[in-house]
């Protein structure tokens, strides 16, 4: 079995869940690579949003979680790289359709508002949800696309 690779990163206010959701997929076999915050010092969500991605992308990841207040400010400085699709989701459906329907791979959970078992549901069914491909794959290589044209 190849063992999974997951990215994760936090400002200082998902630092909490971001330990809890790492510590979750170490316990489950993951590769897991922490990026920080560490602790409850503030730092800037897209200092973090822009590593996570970075990194997801050089290293290959399989996957990527990434946590601030609300998911929101992380998600937007995530998505300025070409090739990320990450999804905020604050429910379990959220994240399976983010997966199946957007092929995501990079969840935002906001600390600040969700449930901290809901997040862990959220987690487990966006790392088992595959992309269902069809009508969807063109929708997902329009979003690829202008990423690259904006690019190159």
């Amino acid at each position: 079995m190849t063992i999974k690779t997951i990215i994760l990163a936090s400002d200082h206010a998902g630092h909490c869940l971001k330990n809890i959701i790492g510590d979750e997929m170490f316990a489950k076999g993951y590769k897991v690579v922490d990026l920080g915050t560490n602790n409850s010092e503030p730092v800037d969500y897209p200092d973090y949003g822009h590593l996570a991605a970075e990194e997801f992308l050089k290293r290959n990841a399989n996957f990527g979680f990434i946590f601030c207040g609300t998911g929101i400010g992380i998600s937007m400085a995530a998505n300025k790289h070409n090739g990320i699709r990450a999804a905020l989701c604050y429910d379990v459906n959220s994240a399976k359709l983010a997966r199946s329907h957007n092929d995501a791979n990079i969840l935002a959970l906001g600390e600040r508002v969700i449930e901290i078992e809901i997040a862990k549901k959220c987690v487990d069914v966006f790392i088992n949800t595959p992309f269902d491909g069809g009508r969807h794959s063109n929708r997902v290589n329009k979003i690829d696309l202008i990423n690259k044209e904006r690019f190159n």
